[in-house]
């Protein structure tokens, strides 16, 4: 039966643990095996999405404690201002906690100075804890798993200390079940879904417009779930004049989501449905000075009305995020779906597929022209689902992928090696690319000139590193072509015109590129970044100044020298960086005490 925790006077209820979570598997920490351990962090991210569509601006967090197989506590952060869910997991636990293992599906936060969720497992005898993911926001990431482990509690991170398929599956649990927050963070606006509901031909109405209803009720109820766990809803004029929507939840839960209206001219009618504030609020975007009369007759019914120069669905999720929205679920129509999908901030799709054929030539389809003239340029969702509700088919998949924050370049492991000054379980990363970036002095870009000898001994000054760099792709290469493709980068305007011409020529004369190339260039780099911070002594006290912090190179695309866009790439450069920078201060620490 399921279990129930009263918080502030509410009672609520929490889904009976899954029989296999009860049997213990010797071979793991605590008699718990490996599929076991991943089985309860998933079981964690089951948990903290209960607490979907309440907790904004809050991540959705859920804490199960177990010994052994046993789970005998859990809880989740219900909504903003209630007990942690670390402190829930505890309370329901109670003595059977000491000695016992937690597990979060997210490392915990002290916002505000919030201390709450690492004392309650610390003074509860919590002999380990189980983090699935890294807390997303770079101010809190690791500031928790430090805490533990200062108080001598052992901390396993999923991904840095657990390993393996299994592991693998429950940290994508953990990322889907705060993947708003996770989209907020790196994209700066709120997790969008896109949701509608079409015949088997492709059409969300009739050619009259006329769109009740096109899927089942079952479907319909899946809705109101989706409108109950997010923070607004979106839809365009042509919506509110054609279908006078209401948009709340029905589902009896105490959260109703904003009601967002974008027109464009205010061609909306005096009366409708969603005018009425009473049961949610609702917010007209318009462009700026659009029929100020509508504004007044808007207002003055206590719909807030907000101006943009020029209405975007890009600039409408800029100001979503800028008053603390996580998840926006979009209700439009395809005139309007089309440019939200363009600008990039659709996130995923929830498509209902009934088994109904209406026709028609002008019928509306769920998505407006996006100026595709190929199939091959079709857009592919990734990570899809398919679930049957009712008569319906609902296909659900992801437009992007879901970011994941953590901080794993380099390597928790690596970071020691490179750096024993590092804790690779600080929260400190410091992030460069190029020079306009506060420390972007590091980049191989800075025109900071490097003097380097050339394969016959003869000391010559590039303009910069990865002059130095490009060049030597071709160095040593018995042709006068190659030797002349050495010339042409020494002569390169610009760091950016070395690197363009470099690969360039790499990617058209593969035959001219030294055979040895991938075996020579990480040392290659080295000596002329040893040389870079040698010669120019003002750099070398930036990069000393960076002391305990991970060096990452932000670069998108170079998934070799730099982090990548989603933290895939192995970010050499910055690696090369906190080796010298050891070796630097290693070098000082013995001037200084030579000379004490």
């Amino acid at each position: 039966m399921s279990s129930l925790l009263s918080i502030g006077g509410v009672a609520l209820s929490f889904p009976p643990l899954a029989a296999g979570l009860r049997r213990p598997i010797c071979g793991s920490a605590n008699g718990v095996g490996a599929a076991q351990e991943a089985a309860i962090v998933r079981r964690a991210a089951e948990v903290a999405d209960l607490s979907a569509g309440h907790s904004a601006p809050h991540p959705n967090s859920g804490c199960l404690i177990a010994r052994g197989g046993d789970v005998v506590g859990q809880g989740f952060l219900y909504a903003q201002g209630t007990k942690c869910a670390e402190l829930q997991a505890v309370e329901m636990a109670g003595g059977l906690a000491r000695g016992a293992t937690a597990y979060l599906n997210l490392e915990p936060d002290d916002c505000y100075g919030d201390h709450t969720p690492v004392s309650s497992l610390v003074q509860a005898g919590i002999s380990r804890v189980v983090v699935g993911l890294r807390h997303p926001l770079k101010h809190l990431r690791g500031k928790a798993i430090k805490s533990l482990r200062s108080e001598g509690v052992p901390v396993d991170v999923l991904g840095e200390d657990l390993n393996g398929k299994v592991f693998e599956e429950a940290l994508k649990s953990c990322l889907v079940v705060n993947a708003p927050l996770l989209y907020r963070t790196a994209c700066h606006v709120p997790f969008s879904i896109l949701k509608y509901a079409m015949t088997l031909d492709g059409k969300i109405a009739a050619s009259s417009g006329h769109a009740s209803w096109v899927s089942s009720k079952l479907s319909r109820g899946r809705v109101f779930e989706l409108r109950g766990r997010s923070d607004a809803i979106v839809v365009g004029g042509n919506t509110v004049r054609r279908d006078d929507p209401q948009l709340t939840a029905r589902h009896g839960g105490g959260h109703v989501p904003v009601r967002i209206v974008m027109s464009q001219t205010l061609d909306l009618p005096e009366e409708a449905k969603l005018w009425n504030v009473f049961d949610a609020y609702t917010i007209v975007a318009t462009q700026r000075g659009a029929r100020k009369d509508v504004q007044k007759k808007l207002a003055k019914k206590g719909v807030e009305v907000v101006e943009f120069d020029i209405l975007n669905p890009k600039d409408v999720m800029e100001y979503c995020y800028d008053r603390g929205c996580l998840s926006i679920l979009w209700e439009c129509g395809g005139a309007l779906a089309a440019p939200a999908i363009s600008s990039g901030v659709i996130h995923k799709v929830c498509a209902f597929v009934a088994p109904k054929i209406i026709g028609g030539l002008n019928a509306p389809s769920p998505v407006g022209e996006l100026r595709m003239v190929q199939m091959s340029q079709a857009l592919n969702l990734i990570d899809v689902s398919y679930e049957q509700i009712g008569p319906d088919m609902l296909i659900s998949g992801f437009l992007q992928p879901i970011p994941d924050l953590s901080p794993v370049i380099p390597q928790a492991d690596e970071t020691s090696a490179l750096d024993p000054t590092v804790s690779p379980y600080d929260t400190k990363i410091i992030s460069f690319y190029k020079t306009w970036d506060l420390y972007g002095a590091l980049s191989n870009f800075s025109p900071h000139p490097v003097r380097m000898p050339d394969e016959d001994g003869t000391y010559f000054t590039w303009s910069s590193v990865e002059h130095y760099y490009q060049a030597h792709k071709f160095v040593g290469v018995e042709s006068p072509l190659a030797r002349d493709f050495i010339e042409q980068i020494k002569l390169a305007k610009s760091p950016e015109e070395a690197a363009r011409l470099g690969r360039k020529l790499q990617r058209e004369h593969p035959e001219l590129v030294r055979p040895d190339w991938e075996s020579v260039k990480i040392e290659l780099m080295y000596r002329a970044l040893k040389c870079k911070f040698s010669m120019h002594p003002h750099l070398k006290s930036m990069l000393c100044s960076t002391a305990g912090s991970v060096l990452v190179e932000a670069s998108p695309h170079d998934l070799f020298w730099g982090g990548g866009r989603e933290g895939e790439g192995l970010n050499y450069l910055g690696r090369l960086l906190m080796q010298l920078r050891s070796e630097i201060l290693k070098e000082n620490s013995k001037l200084r005490a030579n000379s004490s």
